[in-house]
Order: C-alpha cells, then structure tokens, then sequence
C-alpha cells in the first residue's frame, strides 16, 4: 500500500510533468546547497529545478503519460521542469554545467519526444523567443515597407511618365502653331484698312454733283419771261 505522503508526491509530480512543456533530467552529485540555489536562480521563470526519488519519478511519468525516463533514472536525480521558454531553459542549464562540472544532463522529453542530452545542448545553441519574435517583427517591418515602397513606386513612375507627356504635347502645340500670333497682327490692322473706306463719299462728291447738274433742266434768270420757240412759217399746199 502507497503511503499518503508518497502518493501526494507522485500526484503532484505528475501535474507538473503535465503542465510542463518539458523536462531535463539532470545528475546534481556533487553540488552544493549555494550552487543549487544559483542554479535555480539562473533559470527562473523558466524551469523549475526539482530534486526526485527515481522510483517515484517512474511511477509519475507513467501517470502523466510520460515515457523515454526510466532508463535516464539512474542515481542521484533531478529534473527542471520547462514552463517557460525552453531555449532559455536549455542555455542555463548548459552554461551552469560548463561552470559546474558536477551538474550532468542526461536527457529529458520536450513537446511529448524523448530528447538526449546533444540535442538539448544544440537547442541551447539557439536564438531565444524573444530574439526571434524580435528578428520576425522586423522582418515583417519590412517586408512591409519594401511593399509600401512597390506601390508608391508604380504611381511615382506613372505621374512621371504623365508630366513628360504632357510637357512634349506642349512643346509639339508651340512648335506646330508658330504663326498664329503672326496671323492675328493682319486681323488688329484691319480697322487701319477700313479708313480710306470711311472717306469714299468725299471722293465721290463732285460726280455726284455733276450728274445732278446735267438731268436738271436750266432755269431762266428771275424776272424774266421765257420767250416761247419760234414755229416754223406755214406754207400752203396748192
């Protein structure tokens, strides 16, 4: 029969495998009290470092639906328990371990897949999530002004092309249409033109009056009688 205080840890080692998204087990032989407490401090909110008994670790992982620990369950054991980002997690146990000899990854499960200890040394090796948020936020930035710059380009090179234009239609307009200020000079001048127009009856007049002069009969001196023409004498036919 499982003693209380052993099943309240199996239960409570079993939540913790289940909330996790990983966990390395280690081999902390050899540590200090202090170098524990460094070694929970240099992981942080990101793992938490627990010191297990194998065969309740087992029984555990079974419960949790765990596997690929029980040949890593060998002498003094001790698993950090990822809640947070796992690359983190990884560097600090890494580094702690280049520091501290006695600290040993053995292994551990990551996303439900058994891992060894290589493969939890090449994902210390990567960027962090907050690295590579901030490396995809600015790839996106830009990427999204490289596409802002494509739109506006296309309008830019449009509203280029349409003032060259227009400013050749221009040029073509001045260069086809030279003499129409010239033609309009003759048009301003032709009021002086009119002119002699204007004085034509005065050239006029004495015909006029000559032609007058000549239909009218002419008139005898006032107070005198017109003498009557003289008739031809009668001659009598015999």
């Amino acid at each position: 029969m499982v003693r209380p205080d052993k099943a309240a840890a199996v239960a409570e080692m079993s939540d913790q495998f289940t909330r996790s998204v990983g966990a390395v087990l280690t081999e902390y032989r050899g540590l200090s009290v202090q170098q524990l407490q460094e070694l929970r401090r240099v992981l942080g909110d990101d793992a938490t470092y627990t010191i297990v008994k194998n065969t309740l670790t087992k029984v555990a992982a079974r419960d949790a639906g765990v596997g690929g620990l029980e040949d890593l369950l060998v002498g003094p054991s001790a698993i950090a328990f990822i809640t947070g980002d796992p690359v983190l997690a990884a560097k600090g146990l890494r580094d702690f371990a280049r520091l501290n000899q006695p600290l040993v990854i053995k292994g551990g499960v990551l996303g439900g897949r058994p891992v060894g200890a290589a493969e939890i040394s090449r994902m210390a090796d990567l960027e962090s999530r907050e690295v590579l948020l901030a490396r995809l936020a600015g790839a996106l930035q830009a990427s999204l002004q490289n596409a802002a710059y494509m739109f506006n380009a296309p309008l830019a090179q449009a509203a280029r092309v349409l003032g060259a234009l227009r400013s050749r239609l221009e040029d073509q307009d001045g260069v086809n249409d030279p003499a129409a200020p010239e033609a309009a000079a003759p048009e301003a001048a032709a009021p002086e033109a009119a002119a002699p127009e204007a004085t034509a009856p005065e050239a006029t007049a004495p015909e006029a009056g000559t032609g007058a002069a000549s239909e009218l009969p002419a008139q005898p001196p006032t107070g005198t009688i017109p003498r009557r023409p003289e008739s031809p004498p009668h001659t009598i036919d015999r």
